[in-house]
């Protein structure tokens, strides 16, 4: 047994798997580990855990089999099961060698879509057993994933398993990859004009996964009688006899044909999951116009998309492989269905989930693509058409589109045990799993819809602020404003299938010609005529430099907030800022709050860019300030002023600036709940603060964290940000007269989105001026 890889591939793979490091350490072998969700750090925990505690949950459970779904993980918890008999490509390798891919499996379900999965290979080649195995596992699972199990046997333990079990029983081979094709089709067909009912689709190939595929077709009203398969033997007839079963047999066709080749002609669709090359460029030049060429054997396709396209121009196709357009992939699916399905506990995953995931999977197809989407494919925007009919894998909004249409499939047709009363929350809670930034995040978007603001962004023809903008008009959270010359954020736009038209949906200002520009100039002398900028340079910079522009249109009242720092330094930003917009009344320097999100929650960091080394009186300044901000998030502050030393257990310079620091907030501030100087490991774990300190006037978990000079609070950012994989909001500029913020070039398009949010809501409570 041989697969097709390059050497280096192999090598890195194996290299991979077994989890040596760069230093040549080595790692835990494998894809997978278990870990504990709840504290297990004293005799108590383990009482609650296991023995005695453990007991209540279970009679609880013997009283009430639902209550599994509340005390244990078997409602998020999916198993993924094979037998090693058709391997990927590599068919019949047995379940040990098939455990790597089912560790893949797993793994997939976790990222994509937060479920949990226990890999179960089984070495049992005999339908009726392995059916027996299957289904003596359903009070651990939520959901039983089936993985590379041969044909026929496939079809025979999946449907005694649904027969047999209350909870959903998948074969992915079969079903997601039946559910991507057919979206495929879909939109396919509906650029080709034609409709499903009336079109000729011929296979290739008659196993699991084609079988399927032609049955949701004509689920989706296809129609039997324009169906022809063929595989190994030949096409599938009426008596024919060899290597046929009741499920082949369905399609067999009256007919004296017996090639590929005397089929082909005219078909509409060819669906190929057979073997490589099979597909001649005659028979595609026999076929139909405009014809759907589904090549998705592996490596090699049935034929090569530049043979077909030579053979019919028109031709739209699909291959299984990354390295071309429209590659079908069942990770665009899988973890979605089975999403949708557990959290409606569905008792099985019917034909109506089915179809209800193809018509999301369609219709995402024909949106503009997000930005995850873009860099993932090196920075190409990927538009609706022949050569994106279906949706990138990387896509974050598949599990928004597809999970929610399968939960609400189940509940329609009649198998969800626990319906979803409110869909609408259900998706926000999807939504904070996609972006993470969501919880917290909520109430910011939810006020800034109430009363959008103008916010003009000053590198208006980046692509991160072009998206964020459509994103901004798409979710009513503000009125765009974007500097940069009209053709060529037009252009761009197009290219990544934005909707939005330069100069209706968003206002342009035009660098090199905008009518307000002898306005903005003189405005710009008298902000800083007295800080080294004569009119020469005045005239200059307003044509040059569009964070000077984009301040200059705020202080006018052009904008109600801006955003910049997309590139270059954000120290240069900020002494543009400065001499535009200028300090507000109550704030004595500028500071900046960094806002994390982990899986452990949200922290606020300051100040983490702007001063190297303050004083205790600006530490108390900033702390006040940074608390006012974290309070637009709906939250309530709770400060830690953090140092290497915990309430006086040192007396060094920077531990007597915090208790000074502190000193201060209790005289000028007393209703903010604050505490220091403490350690940081102190400041989010409350256990350790009650020990040192009983009697802390800070409770619970920090959630603004103050830091004694700029590198503790830049480094401490960047570490947690990496080492947490934290989702980073900001920074947010702290002090400015005008809300004006700079982020910084690392920043994707959904921060820029987050902080225009975080600009509306400032702008709403500084004064009036709210857009149209």
């Amino acid at each position: 047994m041989a697969s097709n890889m390059s050497d280096e591939l192999r090598t890195g793979a194996l290299v991979y798997h077994r989890g040596a490091t760069a230093t040549g350490a080595r790692a835990r072998p494998g894809k997978l580990e278990i870990q504990a969700t709840k504290p297990l750090g004293n005799q108590r925990d383990l009482a609650l855990a296991y023995s005695p505690g453990v007991a209540a949950a279970c009679e609880a459970i013997y009283d009430d089999p639902a209550q599994a779904a509340e005390l244990t993980i078997r409602q998020n918890l999916v198993a993924v099961l094979t037998n090693g008999t058709a391997v990927l490509g590599l068919g019949n390798i047995g379940p040990l060698a098939g455990k790597p891919v089912m560790e893949g499996k797993a793994v997939l379900f976790k990222k994509f879509a937060g479920i949990d999965v226990f890999d179960i290979e089984v070495a049992e080649t005999d339908a009726k057993r392995l059916i027996e195995v299957v289904c003596a596992l359903e009070p651990t699972f939520g959901g039983i994933n089936l993985e590379d199990i041969k044909a026929p046997e496939c079809f025979e333990v999946e449907e005694a398993c649904r027969a047999r079990m209350g909870i959903p029983v998948f074969h992915d081979d079969q079903h997601g990859t039946a559910i991507i094709v057919t979206a495929a089709i879909v939109n396919g067909l509906e650029l080709a004009g034609k409709a499903l009912p009336s079109v000729k689709i011929v296979t290739s190939g008659a196993g699991a996964a084609a079988l399927a595929c032609l049955n949701l077709l004509v689920t989706l009203g296809a129609k039997r009688e324009n169906i022809w398969v063929t595989d190994i033997e030949g096409v599938v007839f009426e008596g024919r006899e060899s290597l046929m079963d009741r499920w082949k047999s369905v399609y067999a066709q009256k007919t004296d044909a017996r090639t590929l080749a005397e089929v082909i002609p005219g078909a509409d669709v060819f669906l190929g999951l057979s073997a490589g090359g099979v597909l001649k460029p005659a028979m595609v030049a026999s076929m139909a116009d405009k014809p759907m060429i589904l090549a998705l054997a592996n490596p090699t396709p049935e034929i090569m998309p530049d043979e077909a396209r030579k053979a019919s121009p028109g031709a739209m196709i699909c291959t299984g492989r990354s390295d071309f357009p429209n590659q079908v992939n069942n990770v665009l699916c899988f973890p979605y269905i089975f999403r949708g399905a557990l959290d409606v506990a569905a008792s099985e995953i019917n034909e109506e989930m089915k179809a209800a995931a193809v018509r999301a999977i369609a219709a995402l197809a024909r949106e503009p693509s997000s930005d995850v989407v873009s860099r993932a494919y090196g920075g190409e925007t990927r538009l609706f058409g022949p050569d994106s009919l279906i949706p990138s894998p990387f896509d974050p909004r598949l599990i928004l589109r597809i999970a929610p249409a399968v939960a609400r499939a189940a509940m329609e047709s009649g198998v969800a045990k626990r319906p979803i009363e409110d869909l609408r929350a259900y998706e926000d809670q999807l939504n904070r799993f996609v972006f993470r930034s969501g919880f917290v995040m909520k109430p910011v978007f939810t006020a800034a819809r109430a009363a959008p603001k103008r916010v003009i962004y000053a590198d208006g023809e980046d692509e991160r602020a072009l998206r964020a903008a459509q994103v901004a008009i798409e979710e009513g959270i503000a009125v765009p404003v974007l500097i940069g010359r009209p053709h060529v954020i037009d252009v761009r736009a197009r290219r990544y299938g934005l909707t939005f038209k330069p100069g209706v949906d968003v206002e342009i200002i035009n660098p090199e010609d905008d009518k307000r520009y002898r306005d903005y100039v003189a405005l710009y002398l008298e902000r800083a005529g007295r800080r080294g900028v004569n009119p020469d340079r005045a005239r200059t910079v307003v044509r040059t430099n569009t964070t000077v522009i984009a301040a200059l249109a705020l202080q006018r009242g052009d904008a109600d907030a801006m955003i910049c720092g997309l590139e270059g330094r954000f120290r240069n930003h900020l002494r543009y800022i400065d001499q535009v917009i200028g300090l507000g009344p109550e704030a004595p320097d500028y500071s900046t709050l960094s806002l994390l999100i982990s899986g452990r929650g949200a922290y606020f960091l300051t100040d983490t860019y702007v001063t190297p080394d303050p004083t205790a009186q600006s530490i108390a300044d900033c702390a006040i300030l940074c608390a006012r901000s974290v309070e637009r998030f709906g939250l309530t502050p709770k400060i830690a002023l953090l140092s290497h030393s915990n309430f006086g257990s040192d007396d060094t310079p920077s531990a007597e600036k915090m208790r000074e620091a502190l000193a201060i907030l209790r005289r000028t501030a007393p209703g903010l709940e604050v505490d220091g100087e403490m350690m940081g490991d102190v400041a989010v774990t409350p256990i350790l603060r009650d020990r040192l300190l009983p009697n802390s006037t800070l409770s619970g978990v920090a959630n603004l964290l103050v830091f004694p000079n700029l590198d503790a609070a830049n480094i401490a950012t960047q570490l947690i940000k990496a080492l947490a994989d934290a989702l980073p909001v900001g920074p947010i500029l702290v002090g400015a007269a005008k809300p004006a913020h700079i982020l910084t070039p690392s920043v994707t398009a959904r921060g820029v989105v987050n902080m225009t949010a975080v600009a509306v809501v400032e702008s709403q409570v500084a004064g009036p001026g709210s857009a149209a």
